[in-house]
Parts: structure tokens; sequence; C-alpha cells
């Protein structure tokens, strides 16, 4: 069994103009169309069980809009192939209230994204909602260290402000993308490598060397990694043979391909 557990799939009545923008500001060529049939041929090909879809608000107003269509693939998929979660924005109003509502429809968590967001993630705004997600058991993903698209901009996700964070709230469902901080990977071992968060592996396995992922499979520990794409931006095929390549151990591999994703997910 394989989970994906980070992609991206849009409506078709805007994932074309969708992908074409982030392309074009990140400077890479997806890889599907930006929908959900697109994400499920994807994941066919290459031989995976289950993606989830993790949408971005990027402004506060998209809240229901993002959240109906995350109510509408998990209809029509019912927990085969694809799941999505929902998103929400720091600058949402009643977040426990919008929270709430992401637990009653049966989504298992939301995504953030700081750069996205232009907040901070140790601001009291993600503190209070990584605090609801604990206190209703919803799983977090935020974008972690540095995004392609906003290399002229500080970094709004770095290991030191995660770690305070994780000391604040400890919420034990949250995930930090791109192997807990992209293209900072020193820094991320020495702040929140060991912690008791979960990290995925989206979109850097062809960015970091085998040494350095065995360094960080050593220090934060197999049961806390997830195997994860981003797709449209990472080919799935390619990162699952670089994974392959960086673990050999039949157990450390099924755990940080699907047995971790089952246990956080609930399945």
């Amino acid at each position: 069994m394989i989970i994906d557990f980070h992609t991206h799939a849009f409506p078709d009545k805007i994932a074309g103009r969708t992908i074409s923008y982030l392309a074009d500001r990140s400077n890479i060529t997806p890889y599907t169309d930006g929908t959900i049939k697109g994400l499920e041929k994807a994941i066919d090909t290459a031989g995976v069980n289950l993606a989830v879809s993790l949408p971005v608000l990027t402004k506060p107003t998209q809240f229901e809009s993002v959240l109906n269509f995350a109510i509408e693939v998990n209809d029509y998929y019912l927990g085969k192939k694809i799941i999505s979660f929902a998103g929400i924005h720091p600058d949402c109003d009643n977040i426990k209230e919008k929270l709430t509502a992401v637990k009653n429809a049966g989504i298992k968590g939301v995504k953030i994204h700081p750069d996205y967001q232009e907040t901070y993630i140790d601001s009291e705004k993600y503190v209070e909602i990584l605090t609801a997600c604990k206190e209703l058991d919803l799983i977090v993903v935020t974008h972690s260290g540095i995004d392609c698209a906003y290399r002229d901009c500080k970094a709004m996700c770095p290991p030191e402000k995660v770690r305070k964070v994780i000391d604040k709230v400890g919420h034990s469902k949250f995930v930090l993308a791109h192997l807990g901080a992209s293209e900072m990977v020193d820094e991320f071992l020495e702040s929140v490598a060991g912690c008791n968060v979960y990290i995925d592996t989206s979109f850097v396995l062809k960015h970091v060397t085998k040494e350095q992922f065995l360094k960080i499979l050593e220090k934060h520990g197999e049961d806390k990694i997830l195997f994860a794409t981003d797709m449209p931006w990472s080919n799935l095929v390619e990162d699952l043979t670089i994974l392959k390549s960086f673990v050999q151990d039949r157990e450390t591999l099924d755990k940080i391909l699907y047995k971790n994703a089952v246990k956080l997910l609930g399945l």
C-alpha cells in the first residue's frame, strides 16, 4: 500500500488558471492539469492507493467554498483513492466555529500556509488554530521552510518559530511539510527534529542527499515521517524511486509509505 499524504487539486472551473499562475510564479512545470480527475489518473498510473488533497486559503472569504469542495470530493470518493482536507486562514473570524464545521463534516484536517497567508507560524492566530484543532482532534498540515514561489520574502514558517508553537500548543497531529523545513535541513535538525510532530517528504526528495535524509530519519524517527509528493509539483514515480533508494529496511519503508499515515488518518 502507498499513501501520498500531500497533494493538490482544484475545482475544474479554476484549475487551469490556478495551475498556470502557480507554475509561472514558481517556475515549475506541473505534472497534472490540477483537477481532481487529473490527480486520480496520476496516482493510478503510479500505483498509489490513496492521496490526501490539501487546499490552501489565500483569503478568509474562501473558507465556505473550499469546505464545500472538500465535502464534494469526499462524498464522491468515500475514502477511496482521494481524501480531501479543508483549509483555514488565520484572518478567518469565528475560528473555533469554522473548525467545528470542518469536524462535523467528517473531514480529517486542515491545511495552512504561512507564506501564502502572510502570517508567521508563531502568531497568536495560528496558535488559536492549532489549539482548536488539538481540542477537536483535527490534523493540521503546514507548509514549512522556504517556498520556491516566495524566495524574495522571508520564510514565515522557519524551524525556530515552529519550535515555539510546538512548545506552546503540543498538538500531536501537527504535520510539517517538506521534511520539516524546505531548504532548511540544518535548522530543522537543530530546532525541531525529535519533537512530537509529523513531517512529510513532499517536493524535497529530489533536493536532499541520502545523507541528509538519513540524518533526519535517525533524529526524528521512522514513526513520524509520511510519504508525500506535493503533486502536481513533483513526480510520483520519481519520488517513490528516490525514497526506496534512501530506505532499504522494509519495515521502515512501509511505515513511511503508508503505516504512519494510516495511523494518523485513523483508517
